[in-house]
């Protein structure tokens, strides 16, 4: 599927006559005869083709004064998947706001972060969204608002504070122009409620939500990876559940995931609840929840050794990470170790060096160290090798000072090079990277053991540059072809914990 499906107005009319869910978060359609706006997948019967309007954000539509549907909610639509697929600006842009770059230091601290100035930044994003970062950042911020006012029983300025709002009177009149409902309004719409806020949460601070995701998706791979490769202290699986600790912009906070067939059941609990966006952005990048599953299945499928894995179980995601400068420590920790071993360097690790904490629900007991607090450790305190120690002192140095930069807005290109030039990284260490936590939906491991002997069952060449070649017509989704090759074997991270 291409960039700015909302141009293709008979594409989109189609879309939007057949209720396709797979289309929700692509686009948004406004209907000039009510003032509202819609998921494609909208169950109310579609306006006619000359009444709609077809947008390619819930920003651009409020910002053109359209309102949000109270019966689809488009303003909870899956995000699209166009910003985890892409490296340009736009979807650097993207990426930032999701995190909640703008709210916390406003355009300018986005264009610090990105390189470009403030006007480049506005100009594509508006080009592309027709909305600009301040008008992406209210649209994340109402969506937050609604999510509070609805699950929470939190008093409305604490709602106003936690999501992001300057002041009541902008949170307020925010919330009435997008909803067409004052804040009290909204909340009184949650059925059971009579108006009244949602009962107090068993643990206080804790929130349950609901993460959707474009059908189909197999959790099997996504926790079964996330739970056999778990840092004890930092990560479990638990009541069929994965939770982790979160290191947080103003705090920290315990996330439990579980997978249902139509959404990830999610609790979180957080120290500061000005941290609730940045903590759902970073959960659904984790389990890949703003992929196109469909588009990937497609084009996979069109290799006719492939095809079988596709059509046996469809949707795996790539199970990736909520820290990507963490999750690079770790891979160092795993090169050439099993993975019990990886967890049990990564949990001594964390024991020594990683910040405390509470968890009266379970058994998680430390955020994962900080590059900083690593960056410290005497290298021959480390049961490795004299090689992999000095991979592991020069990675956290380098992270610690800021001279190489892992995290959301990274350039794929520019970051592979850099981390190639350390010392102990090769093609493999630096795609797994790329992969789980850089997010390139196209990083490949040839050299992969698992992969290659995947494919020489499967009759796929088996030597790296054979099987390259042969992936190229994978591409850009070879990242999930990763997946599927992985699937084929025993190892318990592709099963979902009992």
């Amino acid at each position: 599927m291409q960039n700015g499906m909302h141009t293709d107005r008979d594409r989109c009319v189609r879309a939007v006559r057949s209720k396709d869910a797979r289309f929700d978060g692509w686009f948004f359609t406004a209907v000039t005869t009510t003032g509202i706006y819609c998921r494609p997948s909208c169950p109310v019967v579609p306006p006619k083709p000359e009444n709609m309007t077809f947008l390619p954000s819930a920003a651009a539509c409020q910002q053109a004064g359209f309102r949000a549907c109270k019966r689809c909610r488009p303003d909870t639509s899956p995000g699209s998947p166009e910003w985890n697929q892409r490296a340009d600006l736009v979807a650097r842009a993207m990426r930032l706001i999701a995190d909640g770059v703008v709210d916390r230091d406003g355009v300018t601290g986005l264009a610090v972060r990105l390189g470009y100035s403030t006007r480049q930044i506005e100009r594509q994003l508006l080009a592309e969204l027709g909305a600009g970062p301040l008008a992406l950042a209210r649209a994340q911020r109402a969506q937050t608002a609604r999510l509070l006012i609805e699950t929470t029983g939190l008093p409305m300025a604490d709602v106003a504070f936690a999501a992001g709002f300057a002041s009541v009177r902008a949170f307020n009149d925010t919330v009435r122009e997008v909803f067409a409902l004052s804040p009290t309004e909204l909340r009184g719409r949650v059925p059971g409620r009579g108006g009244a806020g949602p009962a107090a949460p068993a643990t206080p601070g804790t929130l349950a939500l609901r993460l959707p995701f474009r059908a189909p998706l197999n959790p099997d791979n996504l926790f079964g990876h996330l739970a056999a490769t778990g840092v004890p202290g930092v990560e479990e699986w638990r009541d069929g559940s994965f939770r982790r600790t979160l290191r947080l912009p103003h705090g920290h906070g315990v996330v439990a995931l579980t997978p249902h067939p139509d959404h990830i059941g999610c609790r979180l609990t957080l120290t500061d609840p000005r941290d609730l966006t940045v903590a759902i952005s970073r959960c659904r990048r984790m389990l890949d929840l703003d992929a196109d599953p469909v588009a990937v299945d497609d084009q996979l499928r069109t290799d006719p050794l492939l095809a079988p894995l596709v059509d046996k179980a469809p949707g795996r995601r790539v199970p990736r990470t909520v820290d990507e400068a963490e999750f690079a420590v770790r891979a160092v920790l795993g090169q050439q170790v099993s993975t019990a071993a990886a967890r049990t360097h990564a949990a001594r690790l964390v024991t020594a060096y990683g910040d405390p904490v509470d968890d009266p629900e379970g058994g998680l007991t430390h955020l994962f160290p900080t590059p900083e607090a690593l960056a410290a450790v005497n290298p021959e305190t480390l049961p490795m090798p004299r090689t992999r120690q000095a991979t592991f002192t020069t990675l956290t140095t380098q992270l610690a000072s800021g001279e190489l930069h892992l995290d959301v807005d990274s350039d794929w290109t520019e970051t592979r090079a850099r981390l190639l030039a350390l010392p102990g990284f090769g093609p493999w260490t630096v795609d797994v990277i790329a992969m789980r936590a850089l997010g390139d939906p196209d990083a490949f491991l040839p050299t992969d053991l698992g992969v290659r002997r995947a494919a020489s069952e499967l009759g796929l060449p088996a030597t790296p540059a054979a099987l390259t070649a042969r992936a190229a017509a994978w591409r850009p989704w070879r990242a999930y072809a990763v997946q599927y090759l992985w699937a084929t074997d025993s190892h318990p991270i592709n099963f979902l914990p009992a």
